[in-house]
């Protein structure tokens, strides 16, 4: 009995009535203080002697230590009872989580019935007893560490809450969750086709097939053959027919959008290799016959017809050199003058970094060479694309070196906006002195000089003279353009000023260098017809502002072919009269116009 009231109250011995006192101990002292009893049993266990009475108004360590005295002299009056325990720590089990879970462990049966919960029979003494032996052996092992380090509380494990898996579906916001589903393949959603529907699919035989790769369509998305996600209804027969045609469509139409590119591909290649190969033709007559015999046969019409074709890369250079020519006698020694004089001049801006002094000196038209500190800005949008005149590039510091050799060379002209390509150009295809040479006297032609001066008087003259021809060859969008009062100078400056090397791709714009070279100003606007004739159709169909949108940024998909054709197609004469004619009655009229609105006339 003692055992078992010990095992339910968790280990330990509630302290039976003291005979004669009628003063009982509560049976929740031991559990109250524990720690206390533990220490009050040692030291019994060491005196050997029994506890003197309580009374009622005694602590609960004296009842402790007299329920131990009453213990050990109960267990001596009884000769027929089995040796005693030896003393020691009560039992604790510090393995426990707290003294509630002990006492519902020890107190529940080791075997249970199958059919109920009923409490098994009591043990025989001899099974207490060694059970008591072996609880006082582990309690005196212990230690007051492990009792203190022990969890009084209950741990909760986090449960792993098992995944939802939700059907794919289609969330209009927040994550779609991945699909756990590989995707299907194209062949697999096919078999499911044919196995839902009934249908089997027969591929052509194998000499059907097309053997070119090139025409075979890129791979589209079955995406239209799939299910529907579980969450929403089933495709019907129907519906699953017609997705299948629509399918069935979609690639028919890639095929043919396939086969049409490769056709154009195929069409473009060709045509490069033919005139590649009509180059090289005309490189061995440029080299070994035009270029020995330049000043006799640059006039003949062999000849023209072949620049007219566009001139060799290989060159191109020295073709454009003769043609410009040096009418101003520059040197390379002399370029060398003028490119240490803009290196003194940096260097002078750089150590002053006068800003506002610069800006001064840049307005005044007396000394432009100021304008040397402009060019850093506009030669990092220099063909940007090309990636070699911006800072860095290989051909960064040779263009800064041409361009200041010029604004010291030209101060009345300085630096303006748009040197910068036509430098650029030069020197893509000629020597550093070479192309300073070359840039110098094309900037001295009476057009270049008159729009890089901004001489208002002569630029008018010029737009007056294309307008001429631009009612003559192209009536309708004339009149489109007078509508919206679009004058000639909106598009034509940019033109003009960049010799078209900015507005059309840059090997477009070599091959209009090369006929420029050969006819001079009047093939500049006369390109500027054939752009506007090239595009007629749809500049018809704009207004103002995409007009001038257009016409500043050229499409880049246009080819030398169609443009030259559209530009061999405009007719420069006007009553019998040729350009150079036309310029000459307009500055005619000018000077007369002068004369008869000058004072000394009138006086």
């Amino acid at each position: 009995e003692e055992e078992e009231a010990k095992l339910q109250n968790g280990g330990f011995l509630l302290c039976p009535p003291v005979s004669g006192s009628g003063v009982g101990v509560p049976a929740g002292t031991a559990l109250e203080e524990p720690l206390r009893s533990c220490r009050l049993r040692s030291e019994e266990e060491r005196r050997g002697s029994s506890p003197p009475p309580f009374g009622p108004g005694d602590d609960a360590g004296s009842r402790a230590q007299a329920a131990l005295s009453v213990r050990t002299s109960r267990s001596r009056a009884e000769p027929t009872a089995q040796a005693p325990a030896p003393l020691g720590f009560t039992n604790v089990n510090l393995n426990s989580r707290n003294t509630y879970e002990v006492s519902r462990r020890r107190s529940a049966p080791e075997h249970l019935p199958h059919g109920g919960t009923a409490l098994a029979a009591p043990a025989p003494p001899q099974e207490q007893a060694e059970r008591a032996r072996r609880a006082g052996i582990a309690g005196a092992g212990s230690s007051f560490a492990e009792f203190f380090t022990r969890n009084f509380f209950t741990k909760r494990t986090k449960e792993l809450k098992p995944a939802v898996l939700s059907a794919p579906g289609w969330k209009l916001f927040g994550k779609v969750p991945p699909r756990e589903n590989l995707p299907k393949d194209s062949k697999i959603i096919q078999q499911e086709y044919e196995a839902r529907t009934g249908r089997m699919y027969k591929p052509p035989p194998p000499s059907a097939r097309r053997k070119n790769i090139e025409f075979e369509p890129l791979s589209t998305t079955a995406l239209i053959l799939e299910d529907r996600p579980a969450n929403l209804p089933a495709k019907s027969v129907e519906e699953a027919l017609r997705h299948r045609q629509e399918y069935d469509e979609m690639v028919a139409e890639a095929k043919k959008r396939e086969i049409k590119e490769a056709h154009k591909r195929k069409k473009i290649m060709r045509e490069r290799f033919k005139q590649e190969e009509n180059i090289a033709s005309a490189m061995v007559i440029w080299v070994n016959e035009i270029l020995p015999n330049w000043e006799g046969m640059r006039t003949t019409r062999r000849v023209r017809e072949l620049w007219w074709q566009g001139l060799p890369p290989s060159v191109r250079g020295k073709v454009w050199s003769l043609a410009v020519g040096n009418e101003l006698n520059i040197t390379p020694e002399l370029y060398e003058i003028f490119l240490s004089r803009a290196k003194e001049r940096w260097k002078s801006f750089s150590e002053t970094s006068c800003e506002n002094d610069v800006e001064d000196a840049g307005a005044s038209v007396a000394d432009r060479e100021a304008s040397l500190e402009l060019i850093k800005l506009d030669i990092s949008r220099t063909f940007p694309s090309l990636y070699i005149f911006q800072k860095g590039g290989p051909y960064h510091d040779l263009l800064h070196s041409v361009l200041g050799a010029y604004t010291c060379y030209r101060p009345d002209v300085g630096y303006v906006q748009g040197m910068s390509f036509i430098a650029a150009v030069l020197i893509l295809n000629l020597e550093e002195a070479d192309a300073f040479i070359a840039f110098a006297n094309l900037l001295n032609k009476p057009c270049q000089l008159a729009f890089f001066r901004v001489d208002h008087t002569m630029m008018l003259k010029y737009f007056a003279a294309f307008e001429v021809f631009f009612e003559e060859n192209l009536p309708k969008l004339f009149l489109h353009f007078k509508s919206y009062s679009l004058t000639p100078d909106i598009y034509l400056i940019d033109w003009i000023f960049t010799l078209y090397s900015k507005s059309l791709p840059l090997d477009l714009a070599c091959r209009v260098w090369d006929v420029f070279c050969r006819d001079g100003e009047e093939f500049l606007f006369r390109t500027g017809l054939g752009i506007l004739r090239l595009y007629e159709d749809i500049l018809l169909q704009m207004d103002f502002i995409h007009i001038a949108q257009f016409l500043t940024k050229l499409p880049e998909d246009i080819t030398s072919e169609k443009l030259f054709s559209c530009i061999a197609a405009i007719q420069m004469q006007n009553s019998n009269k040729k350009w150079a004619q036309v310029f000459a009655s307009l500055m005619k009229d000018n000077k007369e116009g002068d004369k008869n609105h000058s004072p000394a006339l009138k006086s």
